[in-house]
């Protein structure tokens, strides 16, 4: 018998250089959602990346494109308050709460996670 397969991606998005964000973070996160390589998508904003998601007009409007496309985005509610960016991550429609324990659920029931 087969073991199941689990067919659901966790990004965790750290890194706050541009050009990796646009070239490698976004472009795979968003193509894993549209050509179907994995069934269902999160992204993960932490640590720094928190500021920039709330201050780069094309990085939002890149999320806003994840959204729409099916693509879960969420914000860690404390790496958002300790930058004093929660407000503006939720006033963009991301899901800020703390994800601690999210993640290390996600972790543990053996699902997939890449981090940049």
């Amino acid at each position: 018998m087969k073991p199941e397969v689990i067919d659901e991606l966790l990004v965790v998005w750290t890194c706050t250089e541009k050009e990796t964000v646009e070239n490698m973070v976004f472009l795979y996160t968003l193509n894993s959602r549209l050509k179907e390589w994995w069934g269902s998508v999160t992204l993960l904003i932490w640590g720094a990346s928190a500021r920039m998601a709330s201050e780069d007009t094309s990085i939002q409007e890149q999320l806003a494109l994840m959204n729409e496309a099916g693509i879960r985005v969420i914000a860690c509610k404390k790496c958002a308050e300790n930058l004093g960016v929660a407000e503006k991550l939720k006033a963009l429609g991301i899901e800020v709460f703390y994800t601690g324990e999210f993640l290390t659920d996600w972790i543990k029931s053996g699902k997939k996670v890449l981090t940049f």
